[in-house]
Order: structure tokens, then C-alpha cells, then sequence
């Protein structure tokens, strides 16, 4: 008998006195990359990979950047970045204690107590199984830790927060490089440089046991052409 027979389901009396019809197109499905193979995947099992996403809450207010390592269908390794709303940091620790240990199925289907953060995690698991992540042509994957380094040194989240109005102009706040503590501005009052301090990097030395002060002198740098400014401003008291 075969396989198709010992399926255990009603089926309705039209059906059950229909004659079987040979399925002609009844090929494989179609593979996909995983991890720097062509893989023909049926189960989750079968889906492996390191992939970024984002998303949001119903109101907008607030958004997620997601970073899943996926070994054998089961996350391994879960990087929570958020953004907007206040409770969404503790909502990203409590999704950080859930996600790891979970296949990516579970995950889809469990509440990460944030609605971004839910999102978020359905667009990876899209880009997942559909073959689409950032290691799907790189051989072995990442090894576990890759999403603590793509936070590089200091271990801190890379935040742009620029305001800006039409009476005053941009204010840079906090850029990749950093806190911005001062902002450069040329002859025409236009930034040209500004300069900063890496908060990872100053806590890093404090914790090491250097004075405040030099801590944060030792983390500091400018970007630009800071250094020609005719006009320093601090962005956030000028």
C-alpha cells in the first residue's frame, strides 16, 4: 500500500469513490542556498544560516533589528537591537532569554512580547527558508558569535540620532563613530567635522581602572575636517 493510502484523515464520500490520477509534474522542490550548499529542504531541520531583519510596531513608534545564527533549524544566537520606544529594551531582554534554543518554527510562533520584535523575527524567518541569508554562499556558515562581533569593539549598538530644525538647523547627536560632543562649522556656520567619544570603548577603560577623564579622552576622535572648524559648538547646549 502506499503512503498515500495510510494517510489518517476523513475523507468526504465525493472524494473517497474518486479513481486515482497519476500526478505527472511531481518533482523535488526546488533547493535552496544553505550555507554554501544546494539544499532540497522538507524540513526545518534542513535550514541553517546568519541573517539580519527588521521590524515594527503596529503605531510605528518603535522598530527591531533581529540578528538570528540558525545551525540545523535551531537558533543558536540571538542579537536584540531596538529603537523608539522605551519598553522595547526590556521587552529585547526578555526575547533574548526566549529565542536561543528554539527552532526558527517555535520562534514564529511564540509571542517575543514586543510586536516589533515579532515581525522582525517573521521577515527572518522568511529570508530563512526561502534561502535568502547573509551566509547562504558562504561554506560552513558563521560560527556562533558572529552577531556579538557585528557589534564590534565595545559591544554597543551602532545608533544614528541626528535632530534637526528650520529656525536652528542639524544637531548631530550620535553617529557610528560615537557620542558627539562637539560639532565643527566652517566660515558659513555648515558642519564640516565633528567630534566624539566611543562609549564602549570609555567604559571599557574605566572598567580597567583609568581615571574618568583620561578614559574618555583615550576613546575620543574627530571625523572630518574638525580640526579647520572656525566655530566648535556642543550639540546639545548651542
Amino acid at each position: 500500500m502506499s503512503n498515500e493510502n495510510k494517510r489518517e484523515y476523513i475523507l468526504s464520500k465525493e472524494v473517497e469513490e474518486m479513481c486515482v490520477v497519476s500526478k505527472g509534474a511531481n518533482h523535488a522542490c526546488a533547493p535552496i542556498p544553505v550555507e554554501g550548499k544546494w539544499v532540497q529542504a522538507t524540513q526545518i531541520s534542513d535550514i541553517s544560516g546568519l541573517t539580519h531583519g527588521i521590524g515594527w510596531c503596529a503605531p510605528q513608534q518603535g522598530a527591531c533589528k533581529l540578528t538570528l545564527n540558525v545551525k540545523g533549524g535551531v537558533i543558536e544566537e540571538a542579537l536584540v537591537e531596538t529603537v523608539g520606544c522605551s519598553g522595547m529594551t526590556h521587552s529585547a531582554a526578555m526575547a533574548s532569554e526566549i529565542l536561543p534554543g528554539r527552532t526558527i518554527l517555535e520562534a514564529l510562533n511564540t509571542d517575543l512580547v514586543c510586536d516589533a520584535i515579532n515581525t522582525a523575527m517573521r521577515e527572518l524567518f522568511l529570508q530563512i527558508v526561502y534561502g535568502r541569508t547573509q551566509t547562504a554562499f558562504s561554506e560552513g556558515g558563521l560560527p556562533v558569535g558572529a552577531g556579538l562581533e557585528d557589534l564590534g569593539k565595545g559591544h554597543t549598538s551602532q545608533i544614528g540620532t541626528i535632530y534637526s530644525s528650520s529656525l536652528k538647523g542639524p544637531r548631530y547627536l550620535q553617529l557610528t563613530e560615537g557620542y558627539i560632543v562637539e560639532l565643527g562649522l566652517d566660515k558659513d556656520d555648515q558642519i564640516i567635522g565633528y567630534k566624539y567619544v566611543h562609549l564602549g570603548k570609555m567604559m571599557d577603560n574605566i572598567k580597567k581602572g583609568i581615571d574618568p577623564m583620561e578614559a574618555i579622552e583615550k576613546a575620543s576622535g574627530t571625523y572630518g575636517r574638525f580640526d579647520e572648524a572656525v566655530k566648535k559648538i556642543d550639540p546639545r547646549e548651542e
